[in-house]
């Protein structure tokens, strides 16, 4: 099948009832470079549309953090935050619209102005240390190389880390007790929060997600206190790199939509943390999600954007690659018109037409315009 009619079917909106179609079709090459580049830089975040229109890329590069783009696409100016925005959102909060972002690198949470100014951060050490010092102690075992020619190793032990001095690391086990491991030759500790995205809920509390780490999900009121936790991999969630999390107002009350990644499945929750309901299953691993209506539409990374109905039916796909993608690796010159590489962030803009950004070295934003 040629990539014509693969562009074409990738648009098409699945069968369903009349009143439920939806399709869309692209728009070539809409999003256009800051001056001075060809494209617009390594993309590992997030893409969203303000109330005007205007729309807010990350991209992970010295001095770029998020890159503003008018409606139609023009660059209008890079605003100076964390390099490593991994998830953001565009909300309202109190009469004005702000930036709430997870900082992947610092595992920060930050408030800003869509000017740039961050007014508010909750920072580390505001997370709960059962879930914020949580690590794996392993050691390498000396000659022994995994295929990609790293050291394999064994595990020792996983707990809250209570300290390390570079002698000896001391774990507070699940059972309360305490572990000390010498630090011989090869042993080490990685874990800690690894914060991919937030969102807010209408009352104004702020959910974070671990989504790199142990996919917990942590509520903050709206002045960065601590509230609650709540999924993680234990029962009954069982959570596996739960990649972002949206509040999803199109129920009443509003609910958490989980892109439970490494399960290829969403879930709903209430705002407390009881489990509604699983969305959907076998997908290509959902990666970010955007509301319009009474539709979500989703970013999934080994290579597909889908829409959804209010009911958990797909009603249209675009994008879909034949293949099964999930690699930053895959150069301009190799693109194809329509055709997806690694969707990572997703937002509908007002009009429901459809912004996806892409996991990939160059970067690369797709549109697909709504068919009224």
């Amino acid at each position: 099948m040629n990539n014509r009619i693969l562009s074409l079917l990738s648009v098409m909106a699945l069968a369903g009832s009349a009143a439920a179609e939806v399709a869309y079709e692209l728009v070539p090459n809409f999003i256009q470079p800051p001056p001075g580049k060809e494209t617009i830089g390594d993309g590992h975040g997030e893409i969203a549309v303000d109330s005007a229109g205007n729309i807010y890329v990350s991209v992970q590069e010295a001095d770029a953090g998020i890159q503003v783009y008018g409606p139609d696409g023009k660059y209008v100016k890079t605003l100076k935050l964390p390099d490593s925005l991994h998830g953001f959102v565009v909300r309202k909060d109190d009469g004005s619209e702000y930036l709430f972002g997870a900082v992947l690198k610092e595992a920060k949470v930050i408030k800003a102005k869509l000017d740039g100014e961050i007014v508010m951060t909750i920072p580390t050490s505001a997370f709960p240390a059962e879930q914020r010092d949580f690590v794996n102690v392993t050691q390498a075992i000396e000659g022994e190389k995994d295929a990609k020619g790293r050291a394999k190793t064994k595990p020792i032990a996983s707990g809250v880390k209570k300290s390390d001095n570079g002698k000896e690391i001391v774990l507070v086990l699940a059972d309360g007790t305490e572990k000390v491991i010498p630090k011989e030759k090869g042993v080490s500790a990685s874990g800690g929060l690894r914060l991919t995205n937030c969102d807010v809920a209408p009352n104004g509390d702020i959910y974070v997600v671990d989504g790199y780490g142990r996919s917990h999900i942590f509520v903050f009121s709206r002045d960065g206190k601590h509230k609650a936790t709540f999924g993680g991999p234990g029962e009954p969630y069982k959570f596996a790199n739960t990649h972002k999390v949206f509040i999803d107002r199109r129920f009443e009350p509003a609910r958490v939509l989980c892109c439970d990644r490494g399960n290829k499945r969403m879930v709903h929750t209430d705002l407390d943390g009881k489990i509604i309901g699983v969305i959907a299953t076998d997908m290509r691993n959902p990666s970010s999600a955007s509301f319009h209506g009474d539709l979500v539409c989703v970013a999934e990374i080994a290579g597909r954007v889908s829409v959804w109905n209010k009911e958990g039916k797909m009603v249209a796909e675009c994008g879909t690659n034949p293949e099964t993608t999930n690699t930053p690796g895959i150069a301009p010159k190799d693109w194809q018109q329509g055709i997806v590489t690694s969707p990572h962030g997703i937002t509908f803009d007002n009009d429901g037409n459809i912004l996806e950004t892409e996991w990939n070295k160059w970067g690369r934003v797709l549109k697909w315009k709504a068919k009224k």
